[in-house]
């Protein structure tokens, strides 16, 4: 099975990282880092980017440059990232977006596998999705949204950063889920679809809870719920899929770095301790927590196999709500 090459794969790591990787880390970085964000400048992974990149510098004792490639739901960035050398000197911020629904969307088209293209270095953090309307839909509450809906079957509409992406996916299933129908309008990136929400040209709309609270704080969204196990502390008296009677929804997303697949373990434990390192500073936890997101740091072994779960688990949404791009 391929999580068993990968597991290996990240064990080494773990043993270099125990054991120090001390030639490695005396030779690298030798040279500027990028770390590629598949998506457009903005949302929650650029930010989350460019967080681990100022203070992962810090730690590096090099720059660590942010490149945004967006497109194809983020898997144009990702096959950047999958095809380039394994020098460790070419990053990508991995999502469940690109590494769990886009495999279960896009199938044999997606030009990567996410496992066997990748060595994971660490995820940084766990964040919930919110799922917000336009304040000038009649409907309070998620209970009152779902019959506004089902009476009108059709007439409302909601946004995603494009086809086969998070956003659609999540939508998608919950709408299977509540027995009701809304219009897709895809859109090519987060911020477009956001704008639209914002001004009434959608109905609703699904994203990450770091990039959509400062709306929601605003006023110029409403947020009915959360993907999240528990209610997050930014929006205390917004409820979970899960209180609302659809625990299948499961919880929300994440955020982590990759390398391309046959880096050296001691590169991989390099960044691994250096972006460890830069998640302990307090302004990274102070803005992280201000956006909603919780840090979750962990082992190169630990993320693979989180990846692992993400593509399992979209799978059988893609199948549920009938999403393919194949």
């Amino acid at each position: 099975m391929p999580i068993a090459h990968l597991l290996r794969a990240a064990l080494a790591v773990t043993a270099a990282l125990t054991l120090g990787g001390a030639h490695a880390q005396g030779a690298y970085p030798a040279r500027p880092v990028k770390l590629i964000v598949p998506f457009a400048p903005g949302g929650s992974t650029d930010l989350a980017a460019r967080l681990v990149a100022e203070y992962g510098s810090r730690e590096l004792g090099q720059s660590i440059v942010v490149e945004n490639k967006a497109g194809a739901g983020g898997s144009t960035g990702m096959e950047f990232v999958a095809r380039s050398p394994a020098d460790g000197y070419t990053l990508g911020m991995a999502t469940v977006s690109t590494h769990g629904s886009n495999p279960a969307v896009y199938g044999r088209k997606l030009r990567y596998h996410p496992l066997k293209d990748f060595a994971p270095v660490t995820n940084v953090a766990t964040t919930p999705s919110v799922f917000a309307v336009h304040p000038g839909t009649p409907a309070r509450t998620m209970k009152e949204f779902i019959s506004l809906v089902q009476a009108n079957p059709g007439k409302h509409s909601f946004a995603s950063p494009g086809i086969g992406s998070l956003g659609h996916a999540n939508i998608e299933h919950f709408m299977a889920l509540a027995k009701m129908e809304m219009l897709h309008v895809p859109y090519k990136g987060a911020g477009q679809a956001m704008t639209d929400a914002m001004s009434g040209q959608v109905t609703a709309i699904t994203d990450n809870l770091p990039s959509a609270l400062p709306n929601i704080a605003s006023g110029k969204l409403r947020a009915l719920a959360v993907l999240s196990e528990q209610r997050s502390p930014s929006l205390p008296d917004v409820p979970t899929y899960g209180e609302l009677g659809f625990p299948q929804m499961g919880s929300g997303g994440w955020f982590g770095v990759v390398a391309p697949a046959g880096t050296p373990p001691e590169v991989i434990a390099r960044l691994n301790t250096a972006f460890h390192k830069a998640m302990k500073h307090p302004e990274f936890i102070k803005k992280m927590e201000e956006s909603g997101a919780t840090l979750i740091p962990g082992t190169p072994e630990s993320f693979a196999q989180q990846i692992q779960q993400a593509m399992e688990r979209y799978e059988r949404v893609a199948k549920m709500a009938r999403i393919s791009l194949e």
